[in-house]
């Protein structure tokens, strides 16, 4: 931290009953009350530098005298109180004082309340208001940390601050520290004002190298700073010219919501500003913290455009959370212990940023009855074949039927959120509907009073195709499910057992034809050895393999040819 010290002479002021006073051989004739302090001091030290005490002198000077005793001059809120006001009275005696980041903005508001500038005697090239302002633009203003010290003390004057531009100039120092290159001079200096242990130093010297992790030290140092002064600063490094990865932006603001949301009753405002500052970059900000901040939301009274923005940014990245991240509790008059309505929300944000060429659709074209069966078994074999679909969307349909088996035991969840919630995955999405099915199973057993209608309604998501065997099993079993369900299972289960028969007796019959067919070659193989030259140069051989082939009947040939297409569309299929 940077000092000026000014002024050669040695303290000499002194205390006689709550009376300050200074040393000297000439009788005090000026008395400044600030607060409940009285100052005894001398008019030609003082006037000569404190234009507004020369004109408080002269206007006193103009009443009618009512008595001998002297008048005393009352500093009416005065900045920076007693301790400032010392400071200044010593600088006129020529007394030392020294000036620092915590007390500079105070000495500078009670310099400007005195008027001790050089329009008060001519001759006097640098008054107190002069010096003060060299000291912050060479030092203060130069060194980060002696910024934002400096920025602190702010809030204890902030009208005269502002008035005088030192908050705007201690804000603009602060920006353009966090975004110094490491060439800077500025940053040297600032890495010898952090140098206070080895920890930030460690940090500091990350940052000089470039390293985008050790940027916490910034974010935990401005963490201290009250929500009007945070919140300017914040924007001030957004909007510097300067590049700041937005995932620092983030980690800083992550830094300050937990240090002050869970230690201030009134929690609002400071949400609603870091929700506002948050970064509109994808990966900027954990998934993990936006979720945090919407279960702080939705206890706290927080404008619904604040849970949205929240919702839209944690959408973006869902595929990055989890089950116990995304049940985020629910205090309204629903009586619905988690938020099903703002997870929805959040799949239907990640689906929209997936391209319609690669995004699967709900099939919204209800077939027949007869031509669902005169194609069961085709959909049935289709479904064992791998589709082409975002990796991304398959994990958060997981991730989506988790949270469904969580949420479904909920009483007062209701199936219209719901099935809106599993409807919301595109069906192509689910490779298997094992976990959906699950889900439905522990909502229909702990909602066992719901009607007919809903209980189809809520079935009607389940693709009983793409259930394992073992999930099969069980709901075949499952005496919660409706008959029509059950049935469709049965038939789901007949099918493929079909299809494993068939695909069993073709490769059998496959394999018997071409034994068959081997033994053909391998007899004639053996004539073809016994193949006599005659004298005339002909041949004389016992059947060649065409001949042998020729005397395969025409019936047999038909049905290994149609034996080897079936196997072959069949292999290409499963």
């Amino acid at each position: 931290m940077k000092f000026m010290e000014l002024g050669f002479r040695p303290d000499t002021f002194y205390t006689v009953e709550a009376v300050r006073s200074v040393s000297s051989d000439l009788q005090n004739d000026l008395i400044i009350q600030v607060k409940s302090t009285k100052y005894l001091l001398h008019k030609f030290p003082m006037l000569s530098k404190c234009l507004r005490l020369k004109d408080l002198v002269s206007s006193q000077s103009q009443e009618p005298e009512t008595s001998q005793e002297q008048k005393v001059i009352q500093l009416v809120d005065f900045p920076g109180e007693t301790e400032a006001f010392e400071l200044c009275a010593k600088f006129c005696y020529g007394i030392t004082i020294t000036l620092s980041a915590h007390n500079v903005v105070a000495v500078r508001c009670a310099a400007e309340y005195l008027g001790m500038t050089e329009e008060v005697e001519l001759g006097e090239t640098e008054n107190l208001v002069q010096r003060l302002e060299h000291f912050l633009t060479s030092c203060v203003f130069k060194s980060w940390r002696d910024s934002l010290v400096a920025l602190q003390t702010t809030k204890a004057l902030p009208s005269w601050s502002e008035d005088l531009g030192i908050t705007s100039r201690c804000i603009e120092a602060i920006a353009n520290g966090v975004n110094a290159s490491p060439g800077d001079d500025f940053s040297n200096v600032m890495e010898t004002g952090l140098s206070r242990n080895r920890s930030r130093r460690r940090r500091d010297e990350s940052l000089c190298n470039g390293k985008a992790e050790s940027s916490r030290w910034w974010g935990e140092d401005l963490a201290d700073l009250d929500l009007d002064l945070y919140k300017r600063t914040m924007v001030a490094i957004k909007s510097s010219n300067r590049n700041v990865s937005p995932r620092l932006i983030g980690n800083a603001l992550r830094i300050y919501a937990s240090k002050w949301l869970p230690s201030i009753e009134e929690s609002s405002p400071v949400l609603e500003s870091v929700i506002s500052l948050l970064p509109t970059q994808r990966s900027a900000v954990p998934c993990s913290f936006l979720l945090q901040l919407l279960k702080t939301v939705n206890v706290m009274n927080v404008s619904p455009t604040s849970k949205m923005e929240l919702a839209v940014k944690a959408g973006n990245q869902l595929d990055k959370a989890t089950v116990s991240e995304l049940l985020i509790p629910l205090s309204d008059k629903s009586g619905m212990l988690y938020d099903v309505d703002v997870v929805t929300m959040m799949v239907k944000q990640f689906l929209s940023q997936i391209s319609p060429e690669r995004r699967p659709t709900r099939t919204q074209h209800r077939r027949s009855r007869s031509e669902e069966n005169m194609e069961e078994i085709q959909e049935i074999r289709g479904s064992l074949s791998s589709s082409s679909f975002p990796p991304l969307l398959v994990k958060v349909a997981k991730l989506v039927d988790s949270y469904l088996q969580e949420v479904a035991r909920d009483v007062n969840l209701t199936v219209s959120n719901f099935v809106e919630l599993a409807e919301s995955i595109p069906d192509l999405s689910r490779i298997s509907h094992d976990d959906l099915y699950k889900a439905i199973d522990i909502y229909l057993q702990v909602h066992q009073k719901i009607d007919k209608i809903e209980r189809k309604r809520l079935c009607r998501i389940l693709d009983c195709k793409k259930l394992s065997v073992e999930a099969s099993k069980n709901a075949a079993q499952n005496q919660l499910l409706p008959l029509r369900v059950i049935v469709q299972i049965l038939f789901v289960e007949q099918a493929r057992a079909s299809i494993v028969t068939n695909t069993n007796n073709i490769t059998n019959n496959e394999t018997a034809v071409l034994r068959r067919s081997f033994t053909t070659r391998r007899e004639e193989d053996a004539d073809l050895e016994r193949v006599e030259v005659k004298p005339n140069g002909g041949f004389q051989s016992t059947p060649s393999r065409f001949m042998a082939l020729c005397s395969i009947p025409r019936q047999p040939k038909k049905m290994f040819c149609k034996l080897l297409s079936i196997s072959r569309s069949l292999s290409q299929r499963i």
